[in-house]
């Protein structure tokens, strides 16, 4: 028998090590962030009534936080007794444990009007990392609900709670988990995701956060996070955290922005809604990821917390005339419009899915560069606005309508 080359044997030993650190992570709006489910084989046309009802459960409290699935758990920011509370689920609907998460946010005049929970959980292995809706960021075992660790963005990070409070679902790496409390000395905080230890704190623009979900771009020589704040879509580098660039979205007054920026390299979509400001917008992130180039902008697509969809070269976003507008990403120009609800907007299997602030959910195919209409049906459970996300996976349509979540089999 031949002898085994101990520095062979090292070698390997430390491939399987690096390759079992990557693990799947399962977050808001999908596995990139943007909006797409990989799914195949659903229903191109819903009955008259609507897709199959396969279960609802009505014990999450106020709020508009949208689910997470993992392979065989569901995951949800919701209220208890007026306590911040991360629900665990199986895939039928069936509590497997709950975790207190900090006071939920109530609001105050005309904010509390929009109470309780707001941001979707990350998994990252058998991690859990929720927000609640007055900052408290915390690690849990996704297994027991055991917590692991938790950071008050407020009271810890010297971070700014504005009128409608918190709504980012935290965007993770390898190693750590970013978070934006949006102080004036500490706007965006690097955090050790298995510890809860502070890595770095960036002053980035200085400015107050706006409801946006990040994302990380992963560049040659760096990567980087961006987000949106009150006035700014601006990068940090994540090694160091650095503010790497800013550029101004003209927010003057009342209009909100809630969408996570899209990335498709090199170029950077985003999409707010105020009257005196930009409305869409294309830049173009330099190689280095050092600064942004602005490409378009079209003042006549607004949208303030719908997100949109970048497909088959185009950008595919509703707008409160109720339309779903295809827009030209070389030029920012409307291609295509179809009649649709406005509201959260995703996309499986070359199908869009609205989930409208009218409580409308509307299934649109689109095959040959065309949209057509494949059904609809109306949401009847649940109280307040609907602005949660819908979610879409392995064949089932999870909506969240305040108290209550509803699965609906759309395969």
């Amino acid at each position: 028998m031949k002898k085994i080359n101990s520095s062979f044997c090292l070698i390997v030993y430390l491939m399987i090590s690096q390759f079992s650190i990557a693990q799947t992570i399962y977050q808001w709006r999908g596995a990139d962030r943007d909006g797409k489910y990989q799914e195949s084989g659903l229903l191109s046309e819903w009955p008259e009534n609507g897709p199959e009802l396969l279960w609802t459960n009505e014990m999450l409290g106020p709020g508009y936080a949208a689910p997470v699935t993992t392979s065989d758990k569901l995951l949800i920011m919701g209220v208890e007794d007026g306590i911040s509370t991360l629900f665990a689920f199986d895939l039928n609907g069936n509590l497997q444990w709950k975790s207190p998460n900090g006071k939920s946010f109530v609001g105050d005049g005309f904010s509390a009007r929009f109470p309780g929970a707001r941001s979707t959980p990350t998994v990252v292995g058998d991690m859990v990392y929720a927000t609640s809706g007055t900052g408290r960021l915390a690690c849990f075992s996704l297994n027991t609900g055991k917590e692991l660790w938790a950071v008050d963005m407020v009271n810890d990070l010297k971070g700014y709670m504005n009128e409608f409070s918190y709504a980012e679902s935290v965007v993770t790496d390898d190693n750590a988990v970013y978070c934006f409390p949006g102080g004036k000395e500490i706007s965006v905080a690097k955090i050790d995701r298995q510890t809860g230890k502070t890595i770095w704190t960036s002053e980035a623009t200085g400015d107050t956060t706006h409801f946006v979900s990040p994302i990380l771009v992963n560049l040659p020589s760096r990567k980087v996070f961006v987000s949106t704040s009150r006035h700014y879509v601006f990068g940090v580098d994540c090694e160091t955290g650095a503010l790497l660039w800013k550029y101004d979205i003209a927010i003057r007054h009342d209009g909100d922005h809630a969408n996570t920026p899209v990335y498709q390299a090199p170029y950077l979509y985003v999409i707010t809604n105020d009257d005196n400001g930009k409305g869409a917008i294309k830049l173009e992130l330099l190689p280095d990821g050092s600064g942004v180039r602005e490409v378009w902008t079209n003042k006549a697509v607004k949208n303030d917390m719908g997100g949109y969809i970048l497909h088959d070269n185009k950008l595919f976003v509703t707008t409160e005339n109720k339309k779903l507008n295809v827009l030209d990403p070389e030029t920012g120009t409307v291609l295509e419009e179809a009649r649709s609800t406005f509201g959260g907007t995703i996309f499986a299997d070359n199908k869009f899915i609205v989930y409208g602030t009218n409580g409308d959910v509307v299934l649109f195919n689109y095959e040959d560069d065309k949209l057509t209409q494949g059904g609809s049906f109306k949401i009847t459970t649940g109280s307040q606005e609907h602005f949660a996300h819908p979610v879409v996976d392995n064949g089932v349509l999870y909506i969240r309508h305040g108290e209550a979540l509803m699965a609906y089999k759309i395969k």
